[in-house]
């Protein structure tokens, strides 16, 4: 019981500092990914008014306590709707987490199809959008464009980016080596950040990032220029062997489909 005693007492004596740290942690998570988005000026209201009753109570102004108690329940109310967004943003991406991956992720042997087709567009000019779906289930989005259910290749996506169809100007969605769906809408992200030279592809390929796990390849229609769009961020400008490496670790692919894919790279090369 001594060894038993003397473990509560440590523990008592960290606890205030794992609960501070924790405290810590969770806030600045919360702000920074607040900070990302239109509720950042709803933050700042909110800070406004903490402000002003802790005056309100240091100063004893009965009046304006009451007053603010009297608003304080509508406030509540106004922050849970304003932020109804953000906040379900918040509870995906919690869930997107890996420890909450149950099973073996699945082995992706269709990179290659796709880097062929977008590096082919890159020279063209031709804009592109493919969405690598990891965990997340996007059925509603999926249901927005045209379904295929289709093999995946490098002449498919070809066909469906590199002519003026009807599917031209949506996302395609990629997974398990079949290209599911094509002329998909994607949500558009509310960053304020982002370069307003951004188009429209890359604010989408921005959005769906922010709200599910999956990885987004863009090929840009006016510079050519390759990006991928994951975990709420947007890295732009990537070379070929920079997506690659990328899309290597998120989608967890083996070292044989590397070798598999780094051949048909040589052979390439060759021809």
């Amino acid at each position: 019981m001594d060894g038993f005693d003397k473990l509560l007492h440590i523990y008592d004596f960290i606890r205030p500092v794992l609960d501070i740290t924790v405290l810590t942690f969770i806030l600045y998570k919360a702000y920074d990914f607040i900070s990302k988005t239109n509720g950042v000026q709803m933050l700042k209201t909110v800070v406004i008014f903490a402000i002003a009753y802790a005056l309100a109570i240091l100063l004893d102004l009965q009046t304006i306590l009451w007053l603010l108690n009297f608003v304080a329940p509508a406030l509540v109310v106004a922050f849970a709707l304003i932020f109804q967004p953000e906040i379900r943003k918040f509870f995906i991406r919690i869930g997107q987490n890996g420890w909450f991956a149950f099973g073996t992720r699945s082995k992706h042997t269709y990179v290659d199809a796709v880097l062929i087709a977008a590096d082919m567009l890159s020279k063209q000019k031709r804009g592109m959008l493919a969405v690598f779906m990891r965990h997340t289930q996007l059925e509603n989005i999926i249901q927005t464009g045209t379904r295929l259910n289709a093999d995946l290749s490098s002449s498919l996506l070809m066909t469906i980016f590199g002519k003026d169809t009807s599917l031209h100007d949506g996302a395609c969605f990629i997974q398990g080596g079949k290209l599911i769906a094509a002329g998909c809408f994607l949500p558009t992200s509310d960053n304020y950040t982002i370069k307003k030279t951004f188009g429209t592809r890359h604010r989408a390929a921005l959005g769906l990032s922010e709200v599910s796990d999956a990885v987004v390849l863009v090929v840009s229609e006016e510079t050519g220029a390759l990006s991928l769009a994951y975990d709420a961020k947007l890295n732009y400008d990537l070379s070929l062997s920079e997506v690659r490496k990328v899309l290597e670790n998120l989608l967890d692919i083996s070292p044989e489909e590397k070798v598999m894919e780094d051949t048909i790279d040589e052979q390439k090369t060759i021809n």
